[in-house]
């Protein structure tokens, strides 16, 4: 029987669909384990050969673990919502549903034909009511609750109201916005509306006006990270920032636990230090700076509408150097801006606004080359010294970090120094060591200069110092700043979760949750209406039941992605998100594999639902994911043909120096080691229907290049096309070959024929020349035993540590020796077919099936590395004579030093170079060397 993978696979696949091989139980006597792979969003264009690489390695890790006895939990889904399939609904009038559920298929079809040991009995898609009924349930729970600082955790809003009612907000501590102090009285003669606007600034979800990335074209808001130079990230359209009424979620409350809370989990440092870095915890001042108030330097008066100073407040790290302030800049989108700008200024302010509203906040951080700003005309006052601060706009300020607004001190800041430098603003040097004609210094060391009474202390002392006496004064406080922001939570789409909320005199409120799943609405259109407004605004009678309208915007792609690990332990429970008895068994995810680039989204608001989840005890860990492995991207490699210029001849690669040539990126799949099949490729396009070739040796050889694989470069390798012409078990292998996981590696095809022969002298180890089964109930021979316990030890080490290219290695190595070995032995061959089942799953289970198992593999007990297997029994002795070594000698290990002398001069060899002189001395080291000093 010759190895047939498609049959052996077809039958596999089937057996473990029909007997639910790999369903685990929420209650076992063996420990649990929980492998998670990030939720894939199904595309139209299904999976190329990049997007298993992560996939098959937890499916290793999790086919493993079944075998070292536990309990696993290895499921699969689809984050069904999100942009592409709305914008294809848009472009064609067909539902998004109808994409999605078709997609969905392309995508379980391709994921079947891999052999993943998945658990689809618990399949959750985001998009289905079921699923999205506790996404609006969890989002009700976070409406209904606050942050309180002193307990440090979320709790129920009933509580603080009845804190209100009895004593007023005087002495609560909550991570809020900016609420007036009131008393009991005030709150309880207060009507309904105004109880509901207090309490939205408390709320962890909440409506506000806030700055956004709208995109027109797409009729939405979109993240920071869905922008990229003015730009949409999807579609190429233009992205300006607008503010808009929006849901947010008050993540801002979780800072501090998100920053401490990492260091207790096993993530690679490059994303640990990512999300410390968009988390940006700083310590410093926030410091008040009155608006000059004489109205020949502004058009307005300083004064607010209540009669007030106008106040610029910032927020700095260094209040030390307050005394080197020369200028004060605002982002472009302050509030005070259009107030404190003179009419000399206006036209130039506004038109500098309208600029820097087609740049995004991301866009604006990382630019730090392109230097911009505007005088608005008016002037501070500073708060030690009373001198006037001419005060600017300037993109690279953020409306969104701190107070967006900065204490310019350009001797001692880099961006600061760059505007000043640009605009010809003076400097004033605090801070000694540096030398600010050439840039500047911003360390935190050096002795304090040209600064009243901070002069002669060093930069921490003089920190604490400065902040004393601005507090002293009046005029600011230490404070602990974030640059995250609360994050973002509406988007004008159809094609989303909608949100469980109605509106009764213009204030929010949510729905019972008897009422849940809210569902989408059936529209005319998947745009946004003529006036606007998202299109859930198109639906007919979007409305309570008592007539209240519901709200038209829907959740945002993240939403229903922040909590699905949770669903997949208690998947299909109608009566809870996740029952008591599941979560906590499983507790939290062990191992997560996915992509880099969810660093500061998914994961970060994963983290954040968690935690607001155990604040209610809902589930029994603080963080969702133990251990976090980051997958490599696997690049294309795509291939060129040459065109001479003006014909329709093409060149093969190593001929091309003799013409003038244009060169062509063609499908990849038409190509086999670098050779062009011509007759695919002049079906290919019609342009090339007649091409004509200029061969090498009868051959069109193409030029190839490492790219990033994509569509346009025609370097996608479909993974259907290695599994229909080598099989999975070679795609699985080869994806784990190419490298280490972690790594960005080319994938390249022509590689792949010697995993292939691999799994054939697989195969051939369990036959004859005939291809009968032939297998031996022989006693395994010490050589027979070494190679196999070799194996056990590195492949175990290997997986332990996710080294699974260096396995594949090892099985190559094993199999070769074996073979040479003619080893065809029960004991030998069971224990390395289960070694290599978690790798080529197939084959595996085919062989444990043919050696008598009526079981399946993942049943099987991984093997135990026996150490005193690799023990030797002889050692070869290298014998010198005067340091020169002369011959080897194979001698027993368990001799005496005494015992190794005497076998040594005995022998032939020995009595040679003595030439009957006998040895002055000999020196033996067992396990080492002999040497004979003559």
């Amino acid at each position: 029987m010759e190895y047939n993978f498609k049959n052996i696979e077809d039958k596999w696949q089937k057996y473990w669909s029909v007997n639910k091989t790999f369903k685990a139980e929420n209650i076992s006597d063996k420990p649990k384990y929980y492998v998670l792979d990030m939720f894939p969003y199904p595309s139209g264009a299904g999976l190329h050969v990049g997007h298993p690489l992560g996939y098959i390695a937890s499916d290793i890790y999790a086919r493993y673990k079944r075998n070292k006895g536990f309990n696993v939990l290895h499921p699969m889904g689809y984050d069904a919502f999100g942009l592409p399939a709305e914008q294809y609904a848009i472009q064609t009038g067909q539902h998004p549903a109808i994409t999605t559920e078709k997609n969905i298929s392309r995508y379980r079809e391709q994921l079947d034909k891999i052999g993943f040991s998945f658990d689809w009995d618990r399949e959750e898609r985001t998009s289905e009511p079921s699923y999205y009924k506790w996404t609006q349930w969890i989002f009700i729970q976070l409406f209904n609750c606050w942050y309180n600082k002193k307990s440090n955790k979320a709790e129920k809003i009933d509580g603080l109201v009845n804190e209100f009612k009895n004593n007023g907000n005087a002495a609560i501590e909550a991570a809020c916005d900016q609420t007036q102090v009131f008393s009991a009285e005030e709150w309880n003669n207060w009507s309904e509306k105004q109880q509901q606007l207090i309490l939205l600034n408390y709320r962890l979800t909440y409506l506000s006006e806030t700055m956004v990335n709208w995109c027109p074209q797409l009729g939405t808001v979109l993240a920071n990270e869905e922008v990229k130079d003015g730009l949409s990230e999807r579609g190429g359209y233009p992205v300006v920032r607008k503010l808009m009424k929006q849901w947010s979620m008050r993540i801002t409350a979780y800072a501090d636990r998100l920053l401490s809370d990492i260091e207790m989990l096993d993530w690679s440092d490059s994303i640990k230090e990512q999300q410390k870095n968009w988390i940006g915890k700083s310590e410093g001042a926030s410091i008040k700076f009155k608006v000059q108030n004489s109205q020949t330097k502004v058009a307005a008066s300083g004064l607010n509408e209540r009669g007030e100073n106008l106040e610029i407040e910032v927020f700095t790290t260094r209040p030390d150097t307050i005394f080197g302030v020369s200028f004060v800049t605002l982002a472009p989108e302050h509030e005070l801006v259009r107030e404190i700008t003179s009419s000399e200024y206006k036209e130039a302010v506004e038109a500098y606004i309208e600029v820097s509203k087609n740049r995004s906040e991301r866009e604006r951080m990382a630019d730090v080359k392109k230097i911009s700003g505007q005088f608005t005309g008016a002037y501070a006052i500073h708060p030690f010294t009373n001198k006037e601060i001419p005060i600017w706009i300037g993109d690279y300020v953020l409306a969104g970090y701190g107070t967006g607004a900065v204490m310019a001190v350009p001797a001692h800041d880099a961006r600061d120094y760059a505007f000043a430098n640009y605009f010809d603003i003076p400097f004033i040097e605090v801070v000694q060591g540096g030398d600010i004609t050439e840039q500047a210094y911003d360390a935190k060391a050096g002795k304090l200069i040209n600064s009243e009474f901070l002069n002669g202390l060093e930069v921490k002392e003089a920190i604490k110092t400065a902040i004393k006496n601005i507090e002293a004064q009046g005029f600011g406080k230490g404070k602990v700043n974030f640059r995250l922001r609360d994050a973002i939570f509406s988007r004008q789409r159809y094609w989303g979760e909608p949100i469980p909320a109605f509106y009764k005199d213009g204030i929010p409120y949510m729905m019972e949750e008897s009422e849940l799943p809210l569902l989408l609405p059936e529209v005319d259109k998947y745009l946004p209406t003529e006036g606007g407004e998202p299109p859930l605004a198109r639906a007919k009678n979007w409305n309570t039941k008592a007539g209240f309208p519901i709200e038209t915007n829907t959740m945002p792609g993240w939403a229903g992605s922040s909590w699905y690990f949770l669903r997949y332990m208690d998947a299909k429970n109608n009566g809870s998100f996740v029952s008591k008895e599941a979560v906590n068994y499983w507790q939290e995810v062990d191992l997560y594999i996915g992509g880099s680039e969810h660093a500061t989204g998914h994961l970060l608001y994963s983290r954040f639902w968690n935690k607001f989840l155990f604040d209610l005890n809902l589930v029994p860990t603080t963080e969702p994911f133990k251990k976090l492995i980051n997958q490599g991207m696997i690049q294309g490699r795509s291939n060129f043909v040459y065109r001479i210029k003006d014909t329709n001849t093409f060149v093969s690669y190593n001929l091309k120096e003799n013409h003038d040539v244009t060169a062509i990126h063609i499908d990849v799949n038409m190509v086999e080691n670098d050779q062009l099949n011509c007759e695919e490729f002049k079906k290919w396009r019609p342009e090339f229907n007649g091409a004509d070739f200029i061969l090498e040796d009868g051959k069109y050889i193409c030029g190839a290049e490492v790219e990033k694989m994509s569509k346009s470069l025609h370097n996608v390798v479909n993974p259907d096309i290695i599994c229909n012409k080598y099989g999975a078990d070679t795609l699985r292998l080869y994806e784990m070959f190419l490298g280490p996981l972690e790594q960005s590696k080319p994938w390249n095809t022509n590689g792949i024929e010697g995993v292939h022969r691999f799994l054939k002298k697989l195969w051939k180890l369990f036959h004859d020349a005939n291809n009968e089964l032939h297998i031996s109930e022989n006693i395994p021979t010490k050589v027979e035993l070494k190679t196999l316990h070799k194996t056990i030890k590195k492949v175990t080490e290997d997986i332990d540590r996710f080294s699974f290219n260096t396995s594949v290695s090892n099985f190559m190595i094993c199999v070769n020796e074996l073979t040479d070995l003619k080893c065809n032995k029960r004991a030998i061959l069971s224990e390395l077919t289960i070694l290599v089942a978690p790798y080529a799953p197939h084959i595996a289970e085919e062989l444990w099936f043919l050696l008598g198992n009526t079981k399946s593999i993942s049943t099987a007990t991984f093997p135990i590395f026996n150490a005193s297997f690799l023990e030797e029994d002889s050692f070869s002795y290298p014998v010198s004579f005067n340091g020169k070594t002369r011959f080897i000698i194979e001698l027993s290990v368990n001799l005496t030093k005494e015992a190794i002398e005497k076998e040594v001069l005995s022998s032939e060899d020995a009595q040679k170079w003595l030439a009957g002189n006998l040895p002055k001395k000999v020196i033996v080291v067992p396990k080492k060397i002999v040497n004979i000093v003559v």
